[in-house]
């Protein structure tokens, strides 16, 4: 579609929602509306049907009798009870306008710079519509904060004579917080700090603040990322109380407690992480039983039997809701004497676990599933790559044990494919650090068979514990318990991603959940190695829905799991450590518990999941700015990434460090963004620079502060 056309069909949809908004009762046909709208209604009269069709399968219209439309009864209803008022969450932008995003609209709200208020990023606010004028979009201005997102704030202090100002780090900060010299805590001018805002009331233009925390000197490596941390508002150490409620664990395992286990210690046990892993929370036992029968026992470190409901350790946990992964360190869930000692699965140790033990055949199918409480002694701590060279090179230490095993999980594995999995399966970005924390390689890791063994066997875990409380016969109603949930893909994004990938030569059927999964699948085989590569893969996901924690069962999309829930690292997570105790309690016998309590604590957990996921890719794209930054000056292959009406997007090839190339810097033509075709076009030259395609670049600066790469052309 050529940006004219789209431009027009843009414009004729905010004019017909405004037409059937003005009137909820009217009932038109696409006759109707052409007269309605006047001379551009009958000079686009031919999109009009279409339109109108389009309106109805999104729920703005409903199709009252054949080809005659009006305003959908639930949104009619809806508009009427609310008014001239929403409520929802405030997307900022650096420029000060926002917009607020909200479940009682089709479409967001605008917020020019001069109505936002007193609200920030993410606040949930009031928000009051001003009327709807022809061929505009819904604005409005928020009247109430009702909630703030956050007080705090991490930046680089200013001191101007006798006060100082707080330059934040977050782009979608939009203010300076103006700090009095008794609230400086000793912050000097150039250092990094924790602002907390303590006021903001008319006629301030800027919020009042105090440092509470002095965090030192930009570009420090422990200062960034503790800053880090910080903006996300997470913990970067333990208290001292808590320290000391995990030093009282006591360690001893009693002849009691192990005569109440099913005991797997003689039998050969193993487990399988990172080189550079601490904290093992799962371990494999392999037994073969005769020729066409085997023995799988996935077994997971037993953290509910140290860590007990409503204590100190319990509460930390919940609170954190998951263990952080920066690029130079681990924010354990839990204090170290439990993390790295008491509850993890270490070699040559007695450990207490909970296990969920599979009898196969030689084909791979399973014939009966046990769970409970076990106790384990691992023979062997492999690492990946270890485990890798055994399976490519057939020998070594329990060689025909892992065979066995990796031929199981690929037949786990084609199964799930066939029933409709997506396969996501990306690249990680690592680095090798030196003794300060400085980048001095940068290398990937891909998911090999080692990876994928390990992965097939908790997916399978994970499965039947859901499956073992969730399912449920004839009337007989579910019990509460906590589910990995993830939701089908919103259809409106599948037709952005099938309209986008089109104009790369790809195809996406989105008619059934079958021809979902096999298109999505065979779209990221066939773009890989490609410069589209990466904004497929980004996007792809994108348009799916976020995996989360509920106590409401959904399925699993992604997996092709009617049942799925995390239970295989409470070292980690404490949505498993919730998942541990409902399934012993109910093997016990008792009833089902309250569901609001779970449901609060998934929606925290998922919560806190985003946050570290945010904070690990922060520090992800600091190491990278670092990594570079003595590199400006050299010359890189690159593949175009992204494009946008600031600049060109260029990942580096043997890296995957990404930069911008700034329009402004290419000063032989005026360059612009034709958004519709994704490339940058010179406007006498006609030189095009198109998604995917290979450039030459030099670095040019690598600006630690925004955490950004900037880069310029080699001709």
């Amino acid at each position: 579609m050529s940006k004219n056309k789209k431009e027009v069909k843009d414009h004729l949809e905010e004019r017909v929602t405004a037409l059937f908004e003005s009137d909820p009762k009217q009932v038109l046909n696409y006759k109707q509306v052409a007269k309605r709208l006047g001379d551009e209604g009958k000079k686009h009269k031919k999109y009009l049907s279409g339109l109108l069709y389009q309106l109805s399968a999104q729920g703005f219209l409903i199709e009252a009798y054949k080809g005659k439309f009006k305003l959908s009864p639930a949104l009619a209803e809806k508009k009427k009870q609310l008014g001239p008022f929403i409520k929802g969450y405030v997307d900022m932008k650096q420029t000060g306008k926002a917009y607020v995003i909200t479940d009682d609209l089709l479409e967001d709200v605008r917020i020019s710079p001069n109505n936002t208020g007193y609200a920030l990023h993410e606040d949930f606010v009031k928000v009051r519509l001003f009327p709807r004028r022809k061929s505009q979009k819904t604005e409005g201005e928020i009247v109430e904060v009702i909630r703030r997102s956050k007080n705090r704030f991490v930046g680089i202090v200013e001191h101007t004579g006798d006060y100082a100002f707080l330059l934040a780090d977050n782009k979608s900060m939009p203010y300076d917080i103006f700090i009095p010299k008794d609230g400086l805590n000793g912050a000097k001018h150039g250092e990094k700090a924790i602002v907390e805002i303590v006021e903001w009331k008319p006629p301030s233009k800027n919020p009042f603040g105090k440092v509470v925390e002095v965090l030192g000197q930009p570009g420090d490596n422990d200062v960034e990322m503790h800053a880090i941390l910080a903006e996300y508002n997470l913990p970067a150490r333990f208290e001292k109380h808590v320290e000391d409620a995990a030093a009282k664990i006591p360690v001893e395992i009693t002849s009691n407690e192990i005569s109440n286990r099913r005991d797997f210690r003689p039998v050969t046990t193993f487990t399988i992480d990172p080189e550079d892993a601490k904290d093992f929370d799962d371990a494999l036992s392999f037994h073969k039983i005769s020729d066409d029968c085997f023995e799988v026992g996935v077994h997971i470190a037993d953290v509910t039997h140290y860590v007990r409901p409503e204590s100190v350790l319990d509460k930390e946990a919940a609170n954190r809701g998951t263990s952080i992964y920066l690029v130079d360190r681990t924010i354990p869930m839990l204090p170290e004497k439990l993390s790295n000692e008491v509850c993890s699965l270490r070699p040559n140790e007695d450990k207490l676990t909970y296990s969920v033990v599979f009898t196969l055949n030689s084909k791979g199918k399973i014939i009966e599933v046990w769970d409970g409480k076990t106790i384990i002694n691992s023979d062997k701590r492999f690492h990946y790559e270890e485990v890798q060279e055994i399976l490519e090179s057939e020998s070594g230490i329990y060689a025909d044990e892992l065979a066995t095993i990796n031929g199981f999980a690929k037949a786990f594995r084609q199964k799930r494919m066939r029933e409709g999995a997506i396969d996501f399966d990306r690249q990680e970005v690592k680095f090798r650090l030196d003794e300060s924390g400085k980048p001095i390689d940068v290398y990937f890791r891909e998911s090999k068979d080692a990876h994928k063994l390990i992965e097939e066997f908790m997916l399978a875990a994970n499965k039947h514990v859901a499956e073992k409380i969730g399912r449920t016969r004839g009337r007989q109603k579910a019990k509460t318990f906590v589910y990995r949930i993830h939701d089908v893909p919103n259809p409106e994004k599948l037709n952005t991603l099938a309209n986008f990938v089109e104009k790369f030569g790809y195809k996406i059927k989105t008619d059934t959940r079958a021809n979902i999964s096999s298109s999505f699948n065979r779209l990221l085989k066939d773009s890989q190695g490609k410069g589209e590569e990466n904004l497929i893969e980004t996007l792809a996901i994108r348009s799916m829905a976020k995996a989360e924690y509920s106590t409401v069962n959904i399925g699993h999309y992604g997996l092709a799991f009617s049942h799925y829930t995390h239970f295989t690292s409470p070292i980690r997570r404490y949505p498993d450590m919730m998942v541990h105790r409902l399934l012993f309690a109910y093997e016990q016998g008792q009833k089902s518990f309250p569901k609001d309590p779970f449901e609060e604590q998934c929606q925290h957990s998922s919560e806190m999941e985003k946050r570290a996921q945010e904070a690990e890719r922060e520090s992800i794209k600091y190491k990278q700015v670092e990594y570079m930054a003595d590199k400006v000056g050299q010359e890189f292959d690159g593949l175009i990434s992204g494009v946008s009406k600031w600049g060109i997007y260029v990942e580096i090839k043997e890296n995957k460090c990404e930069g911008m190339i700034r329009l402004s810097d290419m000063d032989e033509d005026y360059y612009y963004l034709d958004e519709d075709n994704y490339r940058v076009l010179g406007f006498n030259t006609r030189i095009e620079y198109k998604l995917g395609n290979p450039v030459r670049i030099r670095i040019k600066r690598a600006d630690f502060l925004k955490k950004e790469l900037d880069f310029e052309l080699v001709e």
